[in-house]
């Protein structure tokens, strides 16, 4: 399987202009692609070709004045920015067919847009040095802050810079089956939450870290330095990579949390199971805010991702099991329940059952995990229900059934 493996770059400022200028011409080009293929459309006229419009828009137009600048840049970085517009028009027309999640048709880039990239493929010839370095065409030796090792040689390098004015090398490499784990026993079932991030089918539960809740504070205060900066001005503009430095710190932060976890659950267990949660959904409730601080949907991607690279098995249930209304003891469905219900007995077999533990049981089980249920029960007493969004909502909110 293919794999991105991510460092951090260190350009100079010469190095940042070139960057600039690749980012730039290969903007253009695509927008010029677009802009041709949309009016061949608006005629009636068939969808020119990759190979014309690089004939035209790149070869061609090196030698005019308007766009003499081309040839600053690398000649794959202009190729590459065709191949995208194909890919994002591929995936717009597999959308109508329903071949993949509908997505919206391609758009012009803007040149406001604070998050920019180029890509180099082998034709490109980048290479990285013998002391450490990133070497690029016509840009070149760019310090990098090696994390780790590479598993194997790269076919490719994106050379990416965020919101928060950082620029990364992101490799693509080839992994093969010496990756493999050697085979273990145990299952998991996880119910994922807000309350803990993750309740395990043992009977573990994983509090929630809340980066963006810890984080509130010091957003906020950023974000109201840079309403009070006049816009077009410089200051508002640092103010602006101030913010979004604040929200990467949040964001790294977060897949951090997610990394780690993902891959301990993976190497401690032969299979995995989860429930398809409707993120978009619930995103929508009055608890969204809490949701997307959670990050349900990347940490499943690490999950399934994980268990495909190391041999292991990842298993996705129904959104509609009844994961919390099923007794993991006898069996029996007793009815939907309150959220504000952490703790509930099984009116059949009397079992004090844990809602949350129960829920990551069943997983396991309609996953067809050979799991134990001991872990559900619970010992006597009353569990306080979460608090509520503080400062989100002045009046109680009812809750909603699961």
């Amino acid at each position: 399987m293919q794999l991105r493996y991510s460092f951090r770059l260190y350009p100079s400022a010469g190095q940042r202009a070139a960057l600039a200028r690749a980012f730039g011409c290969a903007r253009v080009v695509y927008n010029d692609a677009l802009r041709a293929r949309e009016t061949a459309r608006g005629k009636g006229l068939p969808f020119p070709k990759t190979g014309d419009l690089s004939r035209q828009l790149i070869t061609e137009a090196k030698n005019t004045p308007e766009r003499a600048w081309l040839g600053e840049v690398s000649a794959v970085v202009l190729q590459q920015s065709l191949r995208d517009l194909d890919t994002a028009y591929r995936n717009f027309f597999d959308g109508l067919k329903g071949k993949r999640p509908r997505m919206g048709a391609p758009r012009y880039k803007s040149r406001k847009n604070t998050r920019q990239a180029v890509r180099f493929t082998a034709n490109a010839r980048w290479s990285i040095t013998t002391g450490r370095k990133l070497r690029l065409p016509k840009i070149g030796d760019v310090r990098v802050k090696w994390s780790r090792t590479l598993p194997s040689t790269p076919s490719t390098v994106s050379v990416v810079k965020d919101s928060a004015d950082r620029y990364f090398a992101s490799f693509v490499v080839e992994t093969g089956p010496e990756e493999v784990l050697p085979e273990t026993t145990p299952g998991l079932g996880i119910d994922l939450g807000l309350r803990h991030f993750a309740v395990l089918s043992d009977g573990r539960k994983i509090d929630s870290p809340r980066f963006l809740r810890r984080a509130e504070k010091r957003l906020k205060k950023a974000q109201h330095a840079l309403s009070r900066k006049e816009k077009a001005g410089k200051n508002r503009n640092k103010a602006r990579i101030r913010v979004a430095r604040a929200h990467a710190r949040v964001a790294d932060a977060r897949r951090e949390f997610h990394h780690r976890l993902s891959t301990r659950l993976i190497r401690e267990n032969q299979a995995v199971a989860v429930e398809d949660l409707a993120v978009k959904g619930l995103a929508r409730t009055r608890l969204a805010k809490s949701i997307h601080d959670a990050g349900w949907s990347a940490f499943v991607s690490m999950l399934e991702y994980k268990a495909a690279r190391y041999g292991r098995i990842f298993v996705r249930i129904g959104r509609f099991e009844p994961t919390s209304q099923v007794c993991s003891q006898c069996g029996v469905k007793d009815g939907p329940k309150p959220l504000h219900v952490r703790v509930w007995e099984c009116g059949a077999c009397g079992v004090v059952l844990d809602r949350d533990i129960n829920a990551a049981v069943n997983v396991a089980k309609a996953a067809g995990l050979a799991v134990s249920a001991c872990g559900a029960q619970v010992r006597p007493g009353l569990v306080p229900a979460p608090r509520g969004e503080a400062g989100t909502h002045p009046t109680p909110q009812p809750s909603t059934a699961r």
